[in-house]
């Protein structure tokens, strides 16, 4: 988890024990998210644009881990999720479904 330039890493047994953690501090830093515009005097950046939060999954194997995805949380409180990690690939949202629940649908969690 990435707030800011602060990392914390954590480790879990399980896929859902890890997902529960992720959408719970998700929803946090969601609620807390930044809302200033940024403006870097060639272009300015809307709330909406900037990542203020990235949660992200890996595992079970070090290396080469077999599940990768994450959440993005951004400066307006909006949440994104996506799989992969150099070569993201946001997860498209079902009606009535949330960004964690679209990562848990990906993943093949319950």
């Amino acid at each position: 988890m990435r707030a800011g330039p602060r990392v914390q890493r954590s480790r879990y047994a399980e896929l859902d024990g890890a997902l529960d953690a992720l959408e719970q501090r998700g929803r946090e830093l969601a609620r807390d998210a930044p809302s200033d515009r940024v403006d870097a005097k060639i272009k300015r950046f809307e709330p909406v644009q900037q990542v203020s939060a990235r949660l992200e999954l890996a595992g079970p194997q070090r290396l080469l881990p077999s599940v990768r995805g994450g959440v993005d949380v951004r400066g307006d409180g909006s949440t994104e999720a996506y799989r992969g990690r150099v070569k993201r690939v946001l997860l498209e949202q079902r009606k009535g479904e949330s960004s964690y629940e679209a990562l848990r649908r990906a993943l093949g969690a319950g």
